[in-house]
């Protein structure tokens, strides 16, 4: 009896969202694809798309092993720890007949400059005056 308002807007790159990078390595993955393979063409796809970096991580019993292990492909330079960095993340779970495996993709697509922090890093860049030779400092 609610109504509800809802607004479609179309990815203008699929190919560099993270969340659906996720979801297409889980979808191959449970298609009992050759995960190496899989995660290979998925940086790949996402580097031609404009990606300056990418990584894809997945873990969980890879190619039906016993031992469930990691496995990690990245391309590019993937700042984690910068804070204007634009880094996009998605999860994604593959449920295979072995278990579920898990897909975690960080996606940095640039650093973010606003007026604030130009501002900011052009004041801290600037350099104090040097003393001259010879002048003692105040005590």
């Amino acid at each position: 009896s609610k109504k509800i308002s809802m607004k479609v807007k179309e990815i203008k790159k699929p190919e560099v969202e993270a969340q659906l990078i996720a979801m297409n390595v889980a979808r191959q993955l449970q298609g009992r694809s050759a995960f190496k393979r899989v995660l290979k063409m998925s940086v790949m796809n996402a580097m031609k798309g404009g990606a300056q970096g990418v990584k894809v991580k997945i873990s969980g019993r890879l190619a039906g092993a016993d031992m469930a292990r990691e496995q990690e492909h990245k391309a590019g330079r993937i700042p984690l720890h910068t804070l204007r960095a634009d880094i996009d993340y998605g999860f994604a779970e593959a449920n295979t007949t072995y278990g579920i495996i898990g897909v975690k993709v960080w996606v940095f697509k640039g650093e973010v400059f606003s007026k604030e922090t130009r501002q900011d890093a052009g004041a801290v860049l600037k350099k104090k005056p040097q003393r001259e030779r010879g002048a003692k400092k105040d005590a």
